[in-house]
């Protein structure tokens, strides 16, 4: 017999009654029932009950194991009476009678439970990660990260795409976050970094003639947390085409992505048709460039009825440039209880407050508009807003109003609220949307620079021709893949021209020579028949923590970094020694304590 196992605690059924078997796992948990003790074993693959009496030789050692000490039990496979059956788990029909066993690992007091999925806190599970990741929950994300990635791999390699993988250790690039650099050995006072993404190599194999690439790709970002963003690293989707149209690219990626969260997403349905959103309509309708449309709310301008109107804080914002008053729909919304609660939450973010009105029945059976708003812009501006948003006897509408930018995430959040507090959104569905026509630059309020607001490999739709123009009118062909408001995917048909690229980074003030000198490789390749080309890169990530319905990314990432972006479990980072900081000739400037 194998010395630790001869099946699995997921393998034994009813079938295997009689057989003597070895296990070897953890105890998931003791009891002592008057004499007769069992033990849940619990390995990989499942959990099996085991029975130990006072006659058995292996009774005294076992009234001494605890949770989570790892054990080998030998003994025989027995049919449970028919009121013990345990219809939960796999093997449930059966238990083991131990004759022998063996501790393979004994536990000290565990620092946090295993057995019982208890609520713990999170930077007592982060430092003892290994144990945190045998709870069932948490493994079973893991087992379904590692069965999304083998299913997206597959898709990829069947739709005739290769995967090549591309170098860890690089040059620093903009790419819209903070690079991690390393420290040159062999070149003193220089510096590598780890890659941001694999954006300018994968434009290089399409150079190179491989038509069809993909990775699962680790990337590399200094950047503040977030619940759906890791401090550090991720890993994404890569891939990138050549001779492809922006069409070409969602045709090739949606049937991945859709049948990945139709296979693993657990019956929810998954919209098959996914829509096209101009970037300047998800912003007003939405607030957002990754809306979540399970919700069907949908904001609009109102700015004319408010124009000259009794309500002199929206008449004077009118009156400045650039702004406007919107409004968000909320049908069944329509008491003062719920309106003062939202216009509380608006505070909360920030702004002064969010007007609203709202419709009810009056004493004499008719529908009348309550709420300051109301009152001061008057009974008709007020229906002509109702008609406009489409509302009814028992909605309401609330109002934001100034330069966009300044309140649309709270619009945006606002909007989230609404829907799922009112049941507008259905949460047990995946909707995809594709966000289109990014513009490529934006302009800094404080300082009036034009700089790049996405990526800057993108192609202006029209070319050099879109150049000669307003800057802030150029947009690119780049996109986002939203579900359920996260961002998935985003990509671009790439700017494979040396001289609109010289052009569009001249228009963010990036001169040749500094465009030579941080893409000089790429910029190189483009004058040696570069191919047109375009990719996009989805975030497992996001992926898995969506079909886990998990609300915080680290718990799908199997060692992550807590808030702090520290490795509580590894004491990572930490300081060098003297003798690395003199090997790479490093002097440390600290700040002052």
């Amino acid at each position: 017999m194998h010395p630790f196992r001869s099946h699995t605690c997921g393998d034994l059924r009813a079938s295997h009654v009689g057989e003597n078997t070895r296990l070897s796992g953890w105890v998931h948990r003791v009891r002592d029932h008057g004499g007769l003790l069992f033990i849940d074993l619990r390995d990989h693959y499942g959990i099996t009950q085991c029975v130990v009496d006072p006659d058995s030789d292996a009774f005294a050692l076992a009234e001494t194991v605890r949770s989570e000490w790892c054990i080998r039990i030998d003994g025989e496979v027995k049919k449970r009476t028919d009121e013990t059956i345990n219809s939960g788990i796999p093997t449930g029909e059966v238990e083991i009678f131990i004759r022998d066993m063996e501790v393979l690992g004994s536990a000290k007091e565990l620092p946090l439970p295993v057995f019982g999925e208890l609520d713990y806190p999170e930077e007592v599970r982060l430092k003892y990660r290994y144990l945190d990741l045998r709870r069932e929950k948490l493994h079973n994300n893991m087992i379904l990260r590692s069965e999304v990635v083998k299913d997206l791999r597959e898709r990829m390699w069947s739709i005739g795409f290769n995967e090549f993988q591309t170098p860890i250790i690089t040059a620093s690039s903009p790419e819209g976050a903070r690079d991690f650099l390393v420290p040159s050995r062999l070149h003193p006072g220089k510096f590598y970094a780890l890659p941001q993404a694999p954006q300018q190599f994968k434009q290089l194999l399409m150079v190179s003639g491989f038509d069809k690439y993909f990775q699962i790709a680790p990337c590399f970002r200094d950047e503040d947390p977030r619940a759906d963003r890791s401090p550090t690293d991720f890993y994404q989707l890569d891939m990138e085409m050549s001779f492809v149209t922006q069409q070409d690219v969602f045709d090739t990626i949606e049937p991945v992505i859709a049948g990945c969260f139709e296979k693993f997403g657990n019956g929810r349905p998954v919209n098959r048709d996914w829509p096209q959103i101009a970037y300047r309509d998800a912003a007003l309708w939405y607030g957002s460039d990754k809306p979540d449309l399970r919700n069907p709310i949908k904001m609009q301008v109102v700015s004319e009825h408010f124009e000259g109107s009794g309500f002199a804080i929206f008449a004077k914002l009118l009156e400045q440039p650039g702004t406007e008053i919107r409004a968000i729909p909320a049908p069944k919304g329509g008491s003062r209880k719920f309106c003062d609660r939202m216009n509380k939450f608006a505070q909360e973010e920030g702004l002064p407050g969010m007007g609203y009105i709202f419709w009810r029945k009056a004493e004499d059976g008719s529908m009348e508009a309550a709420g300051p708003l109301a009152k001061n812009i008057g009974p008709e501006r007020t229906e002509a807003i109702r008609q406009q948003l489409g509302l009814e006897m028992g909605d309401a509408a609330f109002f934001l109003g100034g330069k966009p930018k300044a309140f649309e995430r709270v619009a945006a959040k606002a909007r989230d609220i609404i829907g799922v507090e009112l049941g507008h959104t259905d949460l047990n569905r995946f909707e995809f949307a594709w966000i289109v026509d990014f513009p490529i630059y934006e302009k800094d309020e404080e300082t009036g620079e034009i700089d790049f607001e996405h990526n800057p490999f993108s192609m202006p739709q029209g070319g050099m021709e879109a150049l000669e123009g307003d800057p802030l009118e150029v947009k690119g062909y780049q996109y986002d893949l939203t579900c359920n408001g996260n961002e998935l995917v985003s990509g671009a048909i790439r700017n494979h021209k040396p001289e609109i690229m010289y052009k569009a980074f001249e228009i963010a003030g990036y001169p040749a020579e500094e465009v030579d000198k941080r893409f000089g490789g790429m910029v190189n390749a483009f004058q040696y028949g570069a191919p047109p080309h375009g990719g996009c890169a989805a975030g497992i990530d996001r992926i898995v923590m969506l079909l886990a319905d998990e609300a915080n990314i680290r718990e799908v990432m199997l060692f992550p970094m807590n808030q702090k972006a520290e490795d509580l479990m590894m004491g990572a980072p930490n300081e060098p020694t003297p003798a690395q900081l003199r090997e790479l000739h490093l002097r440390l400037n600290l700040p002052e304590s």
